[in-house]
C-alpha cells in the first residue's frame, strides 16, 4: 500500500521499519518539529525524523495540520492509508478523510482502557495484569474509534515502563503489518462504553515517593515512572531517583532502611530498591550505589 507514516518518538521507529520491511510504499513521513535538547539547547530532530532521513524518505514536520494548505498537501500524497503512532498532533477531519482507507492508529493499551497520553505508565502504576496494543480506525475523538485488531500481553511482576515500552513497540509493529495485509477482511468493533479510563500525562508532582503508602503501590509507582520522570526520595539534601524495585518481606516505620541492601519499610510491607540515580550521576545498581552513598540501616528516608 501507499502509506503516510505519522510518528515522533522512539516508540514509533520499529513501526516504520516494519512497514518498510513489509514492502509498503512510504509516501511521506510526518513527525513533530525538532526541539531544543541537550546542554546547548540546539534543535534536535525526533527519532522518527532521524530514521526516516536515514532511509531516504521525505519528512514533513508542520506545527499544525489545521491550515487548508497543509491539508491539501497531505491529500495530494494520494495515500491508501495513514499509519499513526505517538505522533503528537490532533488530526483534523479533512486529514482523517484524505487516505483512501482512512487513518489507522497503533495505541499501546487494550482500549477502551487507558485512552490518552500515557497508557504504558498508567497500566503499570494501576497494577494491571495485562495490556497490549490496539489497531484502531481513527475518528475525531480521543482514542475513541473502532478497533480492528488487538494483541494482548502480560505485564511482568518487576517490569518497568521502559521494558514494557519496548515490548509494546515491537508488538505494535508486527500487528500493523498483519492488519494492513488483511485490512479489507477486518471488522471494525466499536469500543464499549463500559471500562473507559484515561491515561493523563505524567505530572512530575506524582513522582515523589510517599513511604507511608503500601509497598505494592510504591513498587508500581517506581516501575511505572522508570525511566521518566523517575520516582524519587531525598537523602542528606540530595534527590535520589529510584528506577527499579521489587516487593519483599519486611516491616518497620515507614521509610526506614532495613538493611545495607536498601530494603525499605513502607506503610505496609517493604520494597527492595534495585536501580538508583543520584542527581547528576549515572544510573547504578543498588550495590554500586551503596558503595558511594552508604545509606545506613535505621536511616529514615523522606520524599520531601
Amino acid at each position: 500500500m501507499r502509506v503516510i507514516f505519522m510518528g515522533t518518538p522512539e516508540f514509533s521507529v520499529p513501526v516504520l521499519d516494519a512497514l518498510v520491511t513489509a514492502g509498503h510504499d512510504i509516501a511521506s513521513v510526518y513527525c513533530q518539529p525538532p526541539r531544543p535538547a541537550g546542554r546547548g539547547k540546539k534543535d534536535r530532530p525526533s527519532p522518527v525524523q532521524m530514521r526516516a532521513e536515514a532511509l531516504g524518505f521525505p519528512v514533513r514536520h508542520p506545527v499544525s495540520l489545521k491550515s487548508a494548505d497543509e491539508q491539501a498537501a497531505f491529500a495530494a500524497l494520494g495515500a491508501d492509508v495513514a499509519v499513526v503512532v505517538a505522533y503528537g498532533l490532533i488530526l483534523p477531519q479533512a486529514v482523517l478523510d484524505a487516505p483512501r482507507k482512512g487513518c489507522l492508529n497503533i495505541h499501546a493499551s487494550l482500549l477502551p482502557r487507558w485512552r490518552g497520553a500515557a497508557p504504558i505508565h498508567r497500566a503499570i502504576m494501576a497494577g494491571d495484569a495485562e495490556t497490549g496494543v490496539c489497531i484502531m480506525q481513527m475518528d475525531a475523538g480521543l482514542d475513541t474509534g473502532p478497533v480492528l485488531m488487538r494483541k494482548v500481553t502480560d505485564i511482568g511482576a518487576d517490569e518497568t515502563t521502559a521494558q514494557l515500552h519496548d515490548r509494546l513497540s515491537n508488538l505494535g509493529a508486527a500487528a500493523i503489518v498483519e492488519a494492513l495485509a488483511a485490512l479489507d477482511s477486518l471488522t471494525p468493533v466499536p469500543q464499549p462504553d463500559d471500562g473507559v479510563t484515561y491515561a493523563s500525562k505524567i505530572d512530575k508532582a506524582e513522582a515523589r515517593i510517599d513511604w507511608t503508602k503500601p509497598a505494592q503501590e510504591i513498587d508500581r509507582l517506581i516501575r511505572g515512572l522508570s525511566p521518566f520522570p523517575g520516582a524519587w526520595f531525598e537523602q542528606a539534601g540530595t534527590r535520589v531517583k529510584v528506577l527499579g524495585s521489587t516487593l519483599v518481606e519486611g516491616s518497620g516505620p515507614a521509610g526506614e532502611v532495613l538493611d545495607k541492601g536498601l530494603r525499605i519499610a513502607c506503610g505496609t510491607g517493604a520494597v527492595q530498591l534495585t536501580r538508583l540515580q543520584r542527581a547528576g550521576k549515572a544510573v547504578q545498581d543498588v550495590d554500586d550505589f551503596q558503595r558511594g552513598a552508604q545509606i545506613a540501616p535505621g536511616t529514615l528516608l523522606t520524599g520531601e
